[in-house]
């Protein structure tokens, strides 16, 4: 039995005698001599570790990232005292599946999750408080959250889940975590004032909501509450805070306060309003929620400050993808400029769907005002995170990442060899990044169900260090260049049972 179903069956340890804890650290220190000692060395204090990822958060979103009309000045402060990276990327371009990268550390080729998706048989009726909960990752998964509390962390996550519902093999109570409050579903995160929320396993009703544009609980303020009530209760250490935001993902919905605070500075245009709930102000209001994100995550540093905790405390904030498009919900991610100078929006595997912000703080460790153009994904998350707590990845986990713990703490860092993605939905896309050389196809998974339809089997080749808008397709140019992109994107698939992908699972 290998480590991953280990991990994922904690009742096998009755068949033991032994502990499941015990086993873990088998399962993580077995074939010791095959890491390196700097990597097993236990530091004399684990650090604590908050990650914080907001929800359809593009890369332009942040006053940091050139952000000109909405103010995050709790996060722009965040990165001038730690490390702002310009070339990070999501393990996907939609919501779940790029949750999965990040908490299994694999890539779209071989994770569990690969798109948005509701189990066969599940209901979605919302004005029953019914909700499909998307599909679970496997009982077999070994998540960040499992590794981190087996080697002594309390763990928590507050925010949006979407890898499992209640009591499924993915419910995140079944996933490593201590405490879980929020969204199972996606689905149910549609509405910032919803009827209940999740909290322990258990349904918390909110009073006054009753999943319209206004109500008397914003659920982000609970995220937040919940994250520092988790920090107070462990000051002394470690934890393991994982905030999964569901903001700015429509709906589009935020206190009126919040929203005056930008009356008379977001002009509003007239557009023809498609899905979601309808705001009068759109505009203002979508910029309030990052604003008022902003404020609630200066509430959790503020508070690791007043404990004494920030020196010992690794901050990571991030978006699971790029932002949304045309004018969706009332969105308007063409005046707000969010993705920038990048092609493509959220479910585009071009860079606007996936290049994300990412910021790392950690006084003392890290130093302030810095800027990485170093290539990262999500799935790289999974071996940093057990770097910096002095956990070797265990080693027949086979995961994707690559640490940059060495980068954050100046130290020389080992660059990818290439990033991947494929994508299902929105026509069918597959992508491969190596250097600057960025490779992607779309179109594989025709449109039409004719017989006779053919995919689009076409590479695009881009230099992204002189054309990052992936503005001119070079394959023409460099074939040698978009024959090994190819070849690498061939070698890294591997066919799911649940996410089938005809061209790829042939091998074409």
């Amino acid at each position: 039995m290998n480590g991953s179903s280990l991990f994922g069956f904690p009742r096998f340890k009755s068949l033991c005698g032994l502990t499941f804890q015990s086993m873990v650290t088998c399962i993580i220190f077995a074939n010791s001599a095959s890491v390196t000692a700097e990597t097993t060395r236990k530091p004399a204090e684990k650090p604590n570790l908050v990650l914080i990822m907001a929800d359809d958060l593009g890369y332009s979103e942040l006053g940091c990232y050139g952000q000109k009309i909405i103010r995050t000045p709790h996060l722009d402060g965040l990165a001038a005292g730690g490390i702002r990276f310009t070339q990070a990327y999501s393990g996907q371009a939609v919501c779940a599946p790029a949750r999965c990268a990040l908490m299994t550390g694999r890539h779209m080729g071989h994770a569990a999750i690969r798109d948005n998706a509701n189990p066969p048989g599940s209901v979605n009726a919302p004005e029953k408080g019914e909700f499909p909960g998307q599909m679970p990752i496997p009982d077999g998964t070994v998540t960040i959250a499992e590794v981190l509390k087996y080697r002594g962390y309390a763990t928590a996550g507050y925010g949006k889940w979407g890898l499992g519902n209640a009591g499924t093999t993915g419910d995140p109570l079944r996933q490593g975590f201590d405490d879980f409050g929020g969204f199972l579903c996606q689905v149910h995160a549609h509405n910032h004032y919803p009827r209940f929320l999740w909290k322990g396993g258990q349904k918390v009703n909110l009073p006054g909501n009753d999943r319209t544009l206004k109500g008397e609980s914003y659920s982000q303020d609970f995220f937040v509450n919940w994250g520092k009530e988790f920090i107070r209760a462990h000051q002394d250490g470690p934890f393991f805070l994982y905030l999964p935001f569901a903001v700015p993902h429509l709906s589009i919905q935020v206190p009126d306060q919040d929203v005056a605070e930008y009356t008379g500075i977001v002009q509003e245009a007239d557009y023809v309003h498609n899905a979601y709930l309808q705001h009068p102000t759109p505009r203002a209001a979508y910029a309030a929620m990052i604003t008022h994100m902003d404020r609630g995550i200066g509430e959790i540093l503020a508070l690791l400050d007043d404990l004494k905790l920030s020196d010992n405390t690794l901050v990571i904030f991030t978006s699971d993808n790029g932002p949304t498009y045309d004018r969706l919900g009332g969105s308007d991610s063409e005046y707000f400029r969010s993705a920038d100078g990048f092609r493509g929006l959220k479910g585009s595997l071009y860079e606007g769907g996936i290049r994300v912000p990412l910021i790392a703080k950690w006084p003392g460790r890290i130093a302030a005002g810095q800027t990485s153009a170093h290539a990262c994904a999500f799935y790289d998350l999974f071996p940093t995170l057990c770097e910096v707590s002095g956990t070797p990845v265990p080693p027949d986990l086979a995961i994707d990442g690559l640490s940059f713990a060495p980068l954050l703490t100046g130290a020389p860092q080992k660059p990818h060899d290439f990033l991947y993605w494929e994508f299902t939905s929105y026509g069918g896309q597959q992508a491969v990044r190596k250097g600057n050389w960025k490779g992607i196809r779309q179109g594989l998974i025709p449109a039409t169900k004719k017989p006779e339809a053919a995919a689009n089997l076409e590479w695009e080749l881009y230099d992204l260090a002189n054309d990052p808008g992936e503005t001119k397709d070079v394959a023409g140019d460099h074939p040698e260049v978009a024959a090994e992109i190819r070849a690498i994107a061939k070698g890294q698939h591997q066919p799911s049972p649940t996410f089938r992908f005809p061209v790829l699972d042939r091998g074409e």
